[in-house]
């Protein structure tokens, strides 16, 4: 909880802020909600991400048709939904750059409505599938809201999909719109990041809001090591972000020894929130999640993003 409260007010300071990153546990972030067991971006799976002890849950965001901000990792439909078993939808489909599939800016919310969710992880439980609801950013809200009334404080880490191209089709101010959903939440005493992988979208909402932002890397593959480069000038986003959400792998070389990179970000006092932990996706020469969560709390992050809530509180209890 400390974490929460230190994380919540460093927002609040804004990126010059003097507090300290690194002082207390690294935060668990909820991943999709608990995506690990449940159809993500469900609110069943925010609800048992919330109950397994999560400091944050995860709404990634998009748009329908008519501007109502939904949860979806993507912004296609058939990976995670039955949208293509739905004959009134067939026309639906269509190519989108190289992809040809349901498109959620095609639909609107009540369209959405119809659809259920599905399981897009092989070897994970497809019990769910086809019985939970898209949820919608304000019902997301509402079970944050819920919950804090109840007395345990759950924050949003909260990462916009294809601003440029919601803003295209759907809405040009929606940085502005943003900025408002975020004022909101900082009303209601709910902890927030905002994370984003589109720096242009991030220098764009910077001025708007004084909620902590977060620049999302992944980095980039180079063939001849095996291992990723950063390919982003971390320095020159000094001035806007809090933080930094990082394919974990950057951390480190190619044998698992740090790299210095943590190190650097917190002299700069920049959280450092890494992504993702999965139980049923380890990292090469790794035999538990355990092995994995200890490696990356010895290196100093100051976040994790997990689909299993669970395993990731219960092991920061035992590294505490």
């Amino acid at each position: 909880m400390l974490r929460v409260i230190a994380c919540f007010m460093l927002g609040m300071m804004g990126v010059m802020g003097t507090t300290s990153v690194t002082a207390d546990e690294p935060i668990v972030i909820a991943h999709r909600g608990a995506s690990g067991y449940l159809p993500e971006h469900t609110i069943e799976a925010y609800r048992l991400a919330i109950e397994q002890g999560a400091d944050f849950i995860e709404p990634d965001l998009v748009m329908t048709k008519d501007g109502v901000l939904v949860s979806r990792h993507d912004i296609y439909l058939s990976s995670t939904t039955n949208v293509a078993s739905k004959p009134e939808f067939a026309d639906r489909q269509r190519t989108l750059g190289d992809k040809t599939d349901w498109f959620v800016m095609d639909f609107t919310l009540a369209e959405l409505k119809t659809l259920r969710a599905r399981q897009p992880f092989k070897g994970r439980d497809k019990s769910f599938d086809d019985q939970l609801e898209i949820a919608t950013f304000d019902e997301i809200r509402s079970l944050v809201m819920e919950t804090k009334a109840s007395g345990q404080t759950v924050g949003l880490h909260i990462e916009m999909k294809r601003p440029d191209l919601f803003k295209q089709v759907v809405a040009t101010d929606l940085a502005a719109k943003l900025s408002d959903v975020f004022a909101g939440l900082r009303r209601d005493g709910i902890p927030m990041y905002f994370q984003c992988f589109d720096g242009v979208f991030i220098r764009e909402i910077a001025p708007l809001t004084n909620a902590p932002l977060v620049l999302l890397v992944a980095g980039k593959y180079n063939a001849a090591n095996k291992w990723f480069d950063l390919d982003v000038d971390l320095d020159s986003y000094f001035d806007v972000v809090s933080g930094f959400g990082l394919n974990k792998a950057l951390l480190f070389d190619a044998s698992f020894a740090s790299n210095g990179l943590i190190d650097r970000l917190h002299r700069a006092e920049k959280v450092v929130h890494i992504w993702t932990v999965r139980n049923d996706a380890l990292p090469e020469g790794f035999n538990s999640p355990q092995e994995e969560l200890k490696l990356l709390f010895d290196t100093g992050i100051d976040g994790f993003f997990t689909d299993f809530a669970d395993t990731g509180v219960k092991f920061r209890e035992d590294y505490r």
